[in-house]
């Protein structure tokens, strides 16, 4: 059996009391707001504590009733077989329990802003690059999850240069954090009249979605400048002066924005700033901490090849925990359930190992 931390475990079902008693007293809007979500994050995990606590004095009554000489021959078969079930229910227990109280990124229940850019392969990679985010749109759909373009740049035949996105809801960044990488696809484009399989690339990066509370911007530290928007080809010109560039000195980080409000786009630019330089803040600590760290699928290495999306032979492969997945049509839709879970499974298997090796 697994070593709880008991004195961890009593803490959090206290809190978690404390929180219930705190809600029904009915404090005001903004307190409410933020025990909920204390009292949402909690919950799950003092279920499973109860669950546990359960268990165990199951277990003992069981053994209770099997070290009675007056217990009658039927309970005691019933508890010699009830007993290997009831450990086997706690060991599970435990197991669960140790993912639930392992460390937890402060940036997981945030929303995310999603990336994606055409690499090597021209407009084929901005084909691909449009695959990859219609993929990301309908996997958040399905979770209920809002998704609002930022920016786009379309590509010449299709798909996106680039393409900026918001994905609003809870613990959307604990679900696609381990989708920043360079995505590979092997096939044959449409134009290719030999049948000729062509590799391209295309780049995401997801960043949690910084509140002002999480970075602090200082006004002298940006300069913003105020450019003529232009219309992708063909449609109509916005003549106002509305594209929005902001540098941010310090760092030399630039955004653009360029819808039709140039109040909206300082706004949007202001929002993918301020997620870049959390995210930026986020990896030195993230490097600092894992220097010694063994944890591939966690590096985040924007440059790292993760994934390849072979479509010949309707394999999606991702080369960090070796998993490859026969299902690349149902993938491209968006059912990407199967390869998120695992990803998060293998990377708390290297915290629960990290945790073992510190003990």
């Amino acid at each position: 059996m697994a070593k709880l931390p008991v004195e961890k475990m009593r803490e959090l079902e206290r809190r978690f009391g404390e929180i219930e008693a705190r809600m029904s007293a009915g404090p005001a809007a903004d307190v409410y707001v933020k025990l909920a979500s204390e009292y949402s994050e909690l919950q799950p995990v003092v279920k499973t504590i109860r669950e546990y606590e359960k268990a165990l004095a199951e277990v003992a009554d069981l053994e209770v009733l099997l070290a009675d000489k007056s217990t009658d021959k039927d309970m005691r078969d019933l508890a010699e077989a009830e007993l290997p079930e009831m450990s086997e229910r706690i060991d599970g227990l435990e197991k669960d329990m140790q993912i639930l109280l392992l460390p937890k990124d402060a940036a997981d229940e945030k929303s995310a802003i999603v990336e994606i850019r055409a690499g090597t392969g021209g407009s084929e990679a901005a084909l691909f690059a449009g695959n990859l985010f219609r993929m990301y749109e309908r996997f958040a759909s399905t979770k209920g999850w809002k998704v609002e373009i930022l920016s786009a740049s379309e590509g010449e035949a299709g798909g996106f240069k680039e393409i900026i996105a918001t994905i609003t809801g809870r613990g959307v960044f604990s679900k696609l954090k381990f989708e920043s990488g360079v995505h590979r696809v092997q096939r044959v484009p449409e134009t290719e009249a030999s049948g000729r399989i062509h590799t391209s690339a295309a780049t995401v990066a997801v960043l949690p979605e910084a509140e002002e509370i999480d970075i602090e911007i200082r006004a002298e530290d940006i300069r913003i400048d105020t450019m003529r928007a232009s219309g992708a080809g063909g449609q109509h010109v916005n003549t106002t002066d509305s594209a929005v560039r902001i540098t941010h000195l310090p760092t030399g980080l630039i955004v653009t924005s360029s819808e039709k409000s140039q109040h909206q786009n300082r706004a949007k630019a202001m929002q993918v700033l301020r997620s870049r330089l959390y995210d930026i803040e986020r990896q030195k600590v993230d490097s600092e901490r894992s220097a010694d760290r063994k944890s591939q699928v966690g590096s985040g290495d924007r440059s790292e090849r993760i994934r390849t999306y072979n479509f010949p032979q309707g394999r999606v492969t991702d080369h960090r925990i070796n998993l490859t997945l026969y299902k690349l049509d149902r993938m491209i839709e968006g059912d990407i359930d199967e390869m998120v879970d695992a990803l998060i499974a293998d990377y708390q298997a290297g915290q629960l190992a990290q945790l073992g090796e510190q003990h």
